[in-house]
């Protein structure tokens, strides 16, 4: 995990509505629906109901000039195999499964629910895999073999005494900057953001990369504008195997928290109440 003499930002009302953490690992081409409803009766008291999805992408972080591949799929099946969601009875906490990605995501599921921080998050993670790498033995479904970790936050920035509408974004994030050559226009109507950075491992090699986007929302009942701010880290593993996987994912937190902090305004971080 980070090393705990680097203390990372901290703050008691933080705006965190949701966070996952995916791994994805080089495709299982044995695990199809009847083996993933196997995998449910694993984690069936603690996750009560399900639901079914298209799958997702396979996602690699790639620096140079030769993109890596995404894995060929099997013209031979009819359909992909799909992704499997299993809920906890609140629908707060779920886990997405499909041939080559598993992921944890909580949810806030009302304004009262409080976030149960990342290191309870990940130790449920992790407990989750190893089960998952023991289904795996026991079915004979082959090796996990982690080839990209990412971890995403997705926070809800509440208007107030610091802003009250979208084209105020330059009073929550530090890198934009609301100015003008001439006085032309006026205020927008409101603003978007995103950037991307790279960041490295402690060989000084290229590690992986910090995404973050502002997109600009409204809460549907009570017509109140929010920014929506996402940042999700996504790496190679820091390592081999789960282990190596996990060291990317303490990693992307960091880069994540951190990042946070650089790109949000000191006075929202008195609203969130920084420690």
């Amino acid at each position: 995990m980070v090393d705990a003499k680097r203390t990372l930002p901290d703050f008691d009302d933080p705006p965190v509505v949701e966070t996952s953490l995916a791994l994805q690992f080089e495709p299982l081409p044995g695990l199809q629906t009847p083996q993933i409803g196997l995998l449910w009766s694993e984690f069936r008291e603690s996750y009560p109901y399900t639901e079914q999805h298209p799958p997702i992408d396979a996602v690699f972080e790639t620096f140079g000039s030769r993109p890596k591949q995404a894995p060929a799929i099997d013209v031979t099946q009819s359909f992909p195999s799909p992704r499997c969601w299993f809920l906890d009875q609140h629908r707060a906490q779920l886990i997405q499964v499909q041939q080559n990605h598993f992921i944890h995501t909580w949810r806030k599921a009302d304004d009262a629910q409080i976030y149960p921080r990342y290191e309870v998050i990940r130790a449920e993670f992790q407990s989750e895999i190893e089960r998952f790498m023991g289904f795996l033995t026991r079915e004979r479904l082959g090796e996990l073999k982690p080839n990209q970790c990412e971890v995403a936050y997705t926070n809800h920035i509440m208007p107030g005494d610091v802003w009250e509408n979208h084209s105020k974004l330059d009073q929550v994030i530090t890198m934009w900057k609301s100015e003008y050559s001439d006085d032309f226009l006026p205020a927008p109507e409101n603003c978007r953001f995103s950037s991307q950075w790279i960041y490295y491992d402690d060989s000084d090699e290229p590690l992986g990369r910090l995404y973050a986007s502002v997109q600009p929302a409204l809460i549907p009942e009570h017509d109140v504008p929010i920014f929506v701010l996402t940042l999700t880290a996504r790496s190679r593993p820091d390592g081999i195997g789960v282990d190596g996987a996990f060291k990317s994912f303490d990693r992307g937190r960091e880069m994540i928290v951190r990042g946070f902090k650089s790109i949000t305004s000191e006075d929202m971080h008195r609203a969130w109440r920084s420690k």
